[in-house]
C-alpha cells in the first residue's frame, strides 16, 4: 500500500473539481479544458478529441469559443469538470462543487454528476456540507466532525442506523427528533419516560438492551416521519401514543411538517398534508418504535435501533 501524500503530486493521476471553478479568465472554454493536456505534451489531434468529447459530454460544445466571463454558474461548473475529465484520471476529486450555485442549479448539476459517474465508471472523491448532495450522489459515506470519523457507510444504513448522536442528528430533514428520557422498569420491560404525559414502553428486545440503564437518562430518537397523526396510523401504534398541542404548521406542499414540545424539547411530525391539526390543537401522535433509536447520554453512541 503507498500513501499518496508521499507521491509527486505529478504522479498521483488524480483530477480536481474546486469550489471556485479554478478558471483562466483570458482563456477561452476550449483553452481552459485543453490546457492541462498541452502542459503534458499530448499531440494536438488527441488533445482537440477529448475535449471535444468532454465538452460533448457536458453538452458544452456551443461554448468552447467563448471565456468564464461570459458564462453563467452552471456553464463554469461544467467547463470546471470538463478540464478535469479530459485527463482521464483515477480519480476526482471534488471540493464542495456546487456550493456557489443557486439551489435550482445544484439540483440540476447533481443530476448531471451522478450521470457522468455512471458514464465514467471511475472513482469520485466528493467532499460537501450539504446532506442532500451527500445522500443523493455517494455509494458510500464518510461523516466526520472536527477532522474525526464518526461512520462509514452507505446512505441508507448511516439514515436508518446511526452510530451515534452526531450522526443521527446530522443525516436528515428535517433531523431527527432527540430527546431525554429516563428509563424506568416495567416488569419485564422497560418505559421510557419522557416527560409527565409522555412515556413509551419498548418490546422485550429493546428493553434487554436497556435494563442496565435503568434509573439513568438516556436519548431517544425517533425520525419526524415515524410519528403521524392519521387514524390508521395510531390506531395500528395504539400502545405508543401521545398527546401534545401544536406549535407551528408548516405546508410543504406533498407533506406537512407539525412543531410540538415534549418537556422542553421542541419535535417534528412529518404527516400527510390532509392533515386538519393546526396550531394550537392538542392532538394525538403515535410513534412507530420499531423505528425508535435509544442513545447513550454520556458517549452518545446507540444502544439500539
Amino acid at each position: 500500500i503507498c500513501l499518496m501524500n508521499m507521491v509527486e503530486p505529478k504522479n498521483r493521476n488524480l483530477s480536481m473539481v474546486f469550489q471556485n471553478y479554478a478558471l483562466y479568465p483570458h482563456m477561452s472554454v476550449y483553452e481552459n479544458m485543453a490546457f492541462s493536456l498541452r502542459v503534458r505534451k499530448l499531440p494536438k489531434e488527441e488533445i482537440d478529441r477529448r475535449v471535444r468529447e468532454a465538452a460533448g459530454t457536458l453538452e458544452i460544445s456551443h461554448l468552447l469559443d467563448r471565456r468564464p466571463a461570459a458564462l453563467s454558474g452552471g456553464q463554469r461548473q461544467r467547463v470546471a469538470i470538463g478540464s478535469v475529465i479530459v485527463r482521464q484520471p483515477k480519480v476526482y476529486l471534488m471540493d464542495e462543487p456546487l456550493s456557489n450555485l443557486d439551489a435550482k442549479l445544484r439540483t440540476q448539476m447533481r443530476i448531471e454528476i451522478m450521470r457522468l459517474y455512471k458514464e465514467l465508471q471511475t472513482t469520485f472523491i466528493y467532499v460537501t456540507h450539504d446532506q442532500t448532495e451527500a445522500m443523493t450522489l455517494g455509494t458510500r459515506i464518510v461523516v466526520m466532525k472536527d477532522g474525526i470519523i464518526q461512520q462509514v457507510d452507505t446512505p441508507s444504513n448511516l439514515y436508518n442506523t446511526p452510530n451515534n448522536l452526531f450522526v443521527a442528528g446530522f443525516i436528515g430533514s428535517p433531523q431527527m427528533n432527540l430527546i431525554d428520557a429516563e428509563v424506568v422498569q416495567s416488569g419485564s420491560q422497560v418505559t421510557l419516560k419522557m416527560s409527565d404525559t409522555v412515556s413509551i414502553t419498548l418490546p422485550a428486545e429493546k428493553s434487554e438492551k436497556l435494563k442496565s440503564y435503568v434509573g439513568k437518562t438516556v436519548v431517544v430518537g425517533i425520525r419526524p416521519e415515524d410519528i403521524k397523526d392519521d387514524e390508521e396510523f395510531v390506531a395500528a401504534h395504539a400502545d405508543h401514543t401521545f398527546e401534545a398541542q401544536v406549535k407551528v404548521y408548516e405546508l410543504l406542499g406533498a407533506e406537512v411538517n407539525l412543531h410540538y414540545d415534549i418537556a422542553q424539547t421542541t419535535c417534528t411530525a412529518k404527516v400527510n398534508p390532509r392533515t386538519t391539526a393546526r396550531p394550537g390543537d392538542t392532538v394525538k401522535f403515535a410513534m412507530d418504535i420499531a423505528r425508535l433509536h435509544v442513545f447513550d447520554k454520556e458517549t452518545e453512541q446507540v444502544i439500539t435501533h
